[in-house]
């Protein structure tokens, strides 16, 4: 077995400079969710040309790709995940150019070692995952079918604070909510209008009051989305982008309920109307393969990395589409720490 990992280690010394370009092309190619043509297009080449069967543009999405390679058949089929989305203003600051790299170099070294052995039954899918910043690009291929055939799931995240096998990434709900007032002179008839602007602010001063009260590993974010365009016109129109964080799928759905009371109590305060709307489908809570987490961590302290346990991770929590798929695959996304001056989205 020590010489058909020596074969992998041989692959990837290779081909060093091949994965590094990867990373290097999507870095200085930054594109948003569902518009990653680019990097697809690149992706979809480079895996054809290292042998896999590609299908692009898979299940009628213009920027997701499925590259196969079948060994012997009859074995399980691994899966390993790409991200190439950016982030806007700050490109790839949640370093989605490293996801890419690594699952790509994955692959070929899961082919190779299929290759290589052919009394060892299997098949290794690259799968090309747009949009998990926003719109839930890993949802949409679940829900096409994408991951019917597949066995087990991984990928892996970089971070600026620590190597973790099985790290913390919690539910998300992302949602548009949106005040409707009357609009009037601010100054001449103000009596006549309905601030919308005002039932929006209302809302987020109970937003924030109800962080308080949150354990500390339930998030709530909000901004101010649109809030009027002329000081002396009431605005008959404002809204908010709310996201909102917790470890479980019980505690998200009481945190929904609480954050709901909050915009209704914006719109009752103001005497506006209000309607709330999901920006994209919900993110699951990460549920880590214990087993496949401990293979990554031997395989990884036979090379030499030292992990650092959870509590380096101190309060640091996100959220990821990754979770989603963890609840039908046995999936693991480990974390890897890199030498970077900030964390995570930022420059």
């Amino acid at each position: 077995m020590a010489a058909n990992y020596a074969s992998i280690d041989m692959i990837f010394t290779e081909k060093a400079a091949d994965f590094r370009a990867v990373s290097t092309f999507i870095h200085t190619h930054p594109e948003l969710a569902f518009e990653e043509h680019k990097c697809h297009d690149f992706l979809v080449e480079k895996l054809r040309k290292n042998g896999f069967n590609v299908i692009a543009h898979y299940l009628k999405c213009d920027t997701a790709f499925r590259a196969t390679y079948e060994g012997t058949p009859g074995g399980p089929t691994i899966c390993v995940m790409c991200e190439y989305d950016a982030l806007p203003d700050v490109g790839h600051a949640c370093g989605h150019n490293l996801i890419a790299e690594a699952g790509y170099a994955a692959g070929i070294g899961i082919k190779a070692f299929l290759e290589n052995n052919p009394d060892v039954k299997g098949k290794v899918v690259v799968l090309g995952t747009p949009a998990e910043e926003s719109n839930g690009g890993k949802q949409k291929l679940i829900d096409g079918g994408a991951f019917k055939d597949i066995d087990v799931a991984m990928m892996v995240h970089p971070s600026n604070t620590a190597n973790e096998a099985t790290p913390l990434f919690i539910g998300v709900n992302v949602l548009l909510a949106e005040f409707y007032g009357k609009a009037a002179h601010a100054a001449g008839y103000p009596w006549d209008g309905r601030n919308a602007l005002d039932g929006a602010v209302s809302c987020y001063n109970a937003l924030s009051m109800l962080r308080q009260h949150l354990k500390p590993n339930c998030k709530v974010h909000v901004t101010i989305k649109s809030g009027g365009t002329a000081a002396n016109i009431v605005p008959d129109y404002a809204s908010l982008i709310i996201m909102y964080r917790a470890p479980s799928i019980a505690e998200l759905e009481e945190l929904a309920a609480r954050v709901d009371d909050c915009v209704k109590a914006g719109a009752l305060v103001s005497a506006t109307k209000s309607k709330v709307s999901p920006l994209h489908c919900t993110y699951l809570p990460l549920q880590s393969n214990e087993t496949l987490a401990q293979l990554y961590k031997q395989h990884c302290e036979m090379d030499g990395m030292k992990f650092d346990g959870a509590e380096k991770l101190g309060t640091f929590v996100a959220s990821s589409d990754v979770g989603n798929v963890s609840w039908i695959v046995p999936t693991i996304q480990p974390i890897f720490r890199i030498d970077a001056k900030g964390p995570n989205h930022s420059v």
